[in-house]
């Protein structure tokens, strides 16, 4: 567990690749930006893969390769980058993709305001079987409470990650 808690850190590492134009822009991105942000999840895979070679450490960054790769991909098919369908998605991406999706609901961001828990919660819902995999909605369902905790963790200590860290392992217990 820890070291998955960890390793989802650099679901979006290939970010640093994506002009900050991009990444901060306050409107709706064009089809090329858009497609530009989109590389992130390969460039991620890459930077991860190049890590691997010049190291031993392995199980970490597997786990961060999966959560870079698979965490747009969706239920139905339509995400990205490879338009991976149900469990073809691996599970770790699966997981990521709710994780993401919350964090950026409820984040302020560039264009948008952040949504209250509640509305995250409801816009996850009513994903359940095209966006995210159904059981695994089920199951944030049943933590989703828990969400709320380590989101206020952080909107109040966004400087302290050992607090926010020891609040997410709470929860997975």
């Amino acid at each position: 567990m820890d070291i998955v808690l960890l390793s989802a850190q650099l679901h979006d590492v290939g970010k640093i690749a994506i002009p900050d134009s991009i990444l901060r822009k306050p409107g709706k991105l064009t089809d090329e930006e858009y497609a530009t942000i989109k590389e992130h999840t390969v460039v991620g895979e890459g930077i991860i893969d190049k890590i691997q070679k010049i190291t031993t450490e392995q199980e970490f960054l597997t786990y961060a390769r999966i959560f870079s790769g698979a965490h747009h991909e969706k239920w139905d098919g339509t995400g990205y980058p490879r338009g991976l369908r149900e469990e073809g998605i691996p599970l770790l991406g699966r997981i990521m993709a709710i994780a993401d999706v919350y964090d950026a609901l409820v984040c302020e961001r560039p264009y948008k305001k952040a949504f209250a828990h509640k509305k995250a919660v409801d816009i996850i819902i009513s994903e359940k079987g095209k966006h995210f995999d159904p059981v695994l909605v089920d199951l944030f369902l049943s933590v989703s409470d828990k969400f709320e905790e380590i989101d206020k963790c952080y909107k109040s200590n966004p400087w302290d990650d050992e607090a926010c860290y020891v609040a997410a392992r709470r929860t997975s217990a």
